[in-house]
């Protein structure tokens, strides 16, 4: 039997929970609860060359690739590594699911032009404390994904030992 007290939702809704689906820290969510984000989704275009944020900026928002390429550099002396690189359908700027968190790397777009979705801070702490199971869910996508991180910082030390002193990561 029908519901007729669900709620219906608009073709263009249906496409951003279709791609959002498909994105880290959303997948796991239900579309009702995904529909709590759809007024807090702002869509900017930036060009190639443009810094998203900075290393150590305060983390204001979450990003998502909707086209283009966006680099994840470590500033290392002078000079910028790429410890990454995100396309369309990847979330980046994660620790702004953490309150009061710094940005850990500098993000610069890398394409002609990069379509990214900003979902500010103030937002998502706003739906976390309004729905503890969205919040839930996010964080434990945020664990997967820093635990999957660190996996592959242990198998990159292991495979160029000696090239530095990994202690230093605990101290």
């Amino acid at each position: 039997m029908l519901n007729p007290f669900k709620r219906t939702y608009t073709e263009d809704e249906l496409k951003v929970f279709e791609f959002l689906a498909r994105t880290q820290f959303f997948n796991h969510l239900k579309y009702a609860e995904m529909y709590r984000f759809l007024p807090a989704i702002h869509y900017r275009k930036y060009s190639k060359d443009e810094v998203v944020f900075f290393r150590n900026d305060p983390s204001q928002a979450l990003y998502i690739v909707k086209g283009g390429i966006v680099s994840l550099n470590v500033d290392i002396k002078e000079s910028f590594e790429t410890i990454f690189k995100v396309r369309e359908g990847v979330a980046f700027g994660e620790n702004s699911l953490l309150d009061n968190a710094k940005r850990i790397y500098t993000a610069v777009v890398e394409s002609e032009e990069a379509a990214l979705m900003v979902i500010p801070n103030y937002a998502i702490k706003e739906i976390f404390d309004s729905s503890p199971k969205v919040k839930a869910k996010m964080l434990t996508s945020l664990a997967a994904y820093y635990d999957n991180r660190n996996h592959q910082l242990f198998s990159s030390y292991r495979n160029s030992f000696g090239f530095f002193n990994l202690s230093q990561m605990f101290e």
